[in-house]
């Protein structure tokens, strides 16, 4: 414990630190990733939508950790911690339901509207996070209290946000919007709960790049199932969108997005927590509302009260979220954080000290980063196959502001150089 202590008073950025521009970071690009979903309003499936992205997911999930670390690097911490493999498995299969629903959700309601209401999301795992890991365990009573009164508000906030969507319009209209809330919600479900593996295995010490190789075979084949099973099987339209590659360059595009965006989650969420790291990451709502709004317009033929109520929901559950993510935990809150360490470790049969050093970021093993010729292979192959697709890449159907596009674009880019630089100058992506 005291060379994690040592190590952090040389650096100048805290963990705390460090958790909280990768969770803002990971809001811009998780709020950015899901604009390209909105071909489903060109009338694609959902289903076959989310299949593409996946897809894309996919490509992404083997391609980032092999650039940033090498196979050789992902295996050996696959292999020493194999009992994590499982949960990366389910944590997949609950992104992959999620994921889906969120594409019926924005078809029916709108990002604007989506965005906020899965992000109660955060509710659910900091119950599975107090429950499952006894976060806030000694917490002071002003942290305890920013975390009640960020949940409340948050709750409030999507009540507000799921009756701004019924006012108003036909009874077919309303049965869409409440539809869509019912999918917003159950992605806001599981998305919640896929936390609790990710926790898992960072309290067991495997690194983020690691744990998210395994988390999308769960998650490509659970889409691949549920396409089959509910979308035509066969016949499913996913398949026929596969051989549109000006169309499916968006939907991979989107799932690249999304993996950058979900890579600083992982690491918000293993220097956080998950009471913590998922209501900054949930920051992604305020970008999911600019894409909606800005981009797509999807407010501009909205009322000026409907209007209200949408700014004000989401405007709450960012003010709820940053309440409970400026609850800096205390040391009685790390110790209760190392006995979770020592109860996996016990578990399993873990090296506590190790574990522990991992588990803040700074790996003390052999296990070397060193690239194979194999690992350029990877790279030099997903990014072929992406500049193939996108030579041949056609505008999307809609309506779009270019404009914003480039602003938004901007963001992007300067939020990735920052949450980049900072996780390598910090722990050199452990």
């Amino acid at each position: 414990m005291a060379v994690v202590v040592a190590r952090q008073s040389k650096s100048r950025l805290s963990l705390h630190g460090l958790g909280v521009i990768c969770g803002l970071t990971a809001g811009v690009w998780l709020g950015t990733a899901e604009a390209p979903t909105k071909l489903v309003t060109a009338g694609f499936s959902p289903f076959a939508v989310s299949l593409c992205m996946v897809a894309g997911v996919f490509t992404a999930r083997w391609t980032f950790p092999t650039l940033l670390k090498g196979t050789s690097y992902v295996w050996e911490d696959l292999l020493e911690k194999k009992h994590l493999i499982v949960w990366a498995l389910l944590a997949g299969a609950l992104w992959a339901v999620a994921n889906t629903l969120t594409v019926f959700a924005i078809r029916d309601v709108g990002l604007a509207v989506a965005f906020p209401l899965w992000n109660a999301n955060s509710l659910v795992g900091l119950f599975w996070g107090r429950v499952l890991f006894r976060e806030l365990e000694g917490a002071s009573a002003r942290n305890i209290a920013k975390v009640v009164l960020g949940s409340v508000i948050i709750v409030a906030a999507a009540i507000l946000l799921g009756f701004s969507t019924l006012q108003g319009g036909s009874e077919v209209a309303r049965h869409h919007a409440l539809a869509g809330i019912v999918a917003a919600a159950g992605a806001s479900l599981m998305w919640g709960t896929m936390y609790v593996p990710y926790r898992k295995a960072y309290l067991s010490g495997m690194n983020p790049l690691s744990f998210v190789t395994a988390f999308t075979v769960g998650e490509l084949g659970t889409v691949l199932a549920l396409t089959l099973a509910l979308d035509g099987g066969r016949h499913s339209s996913a398949f026929a969108l596969l051989h549109m590659p000006g169309v499916v360059f968006w939907l991979f595009l989107g799932g690249f997005v999304w993996v950058i965006g979900d890579l600083f989650q992982q690491f918000a969420t293993k220097y956080l927590g998950i009471g913590r790291g998922i209501p900054l990451s949930n920051t992604n709502q305020l970008w999911g509302l600019a894409w909606g709004a800005l981009v797509f317009g999807e407010l501009a033929k909205a009322d000026h009260a409907h209007r209200l109520m949408v700014l004000a929901g989401s405007a709450g559950m960012i003010l709820g979220a940053l309440a409970i993510s400026t609850a800096v935990a205390s040391e009685k809150e790390h110790s209760s954080t190392n006995e979770a360490v020592a109860r996996e470790c016990e578990r399993y049969g873990l090296d506590y000290r190790k574990t522990l050093l991992a588990q803040a970021g700074d790996e003390f093993d052999s296990r070397t980063s060193t690239k194979r010729w194999w690992d350029y292979l990877i790279v030099a192959a997903a990014t072929g196959f992406f500049l193939w697709m996108g030579l041949r890449a056609v505008v999307p159907p809609l309506a779009m502001n270019l404009r914003w596009v480039a602003v938004l674009a901007v963001v992007l880019v300067v939020s990735l150089a920052a949450g980049t630089w900072s996780l390598w100058r910090r722990t050199q992506f452990s």
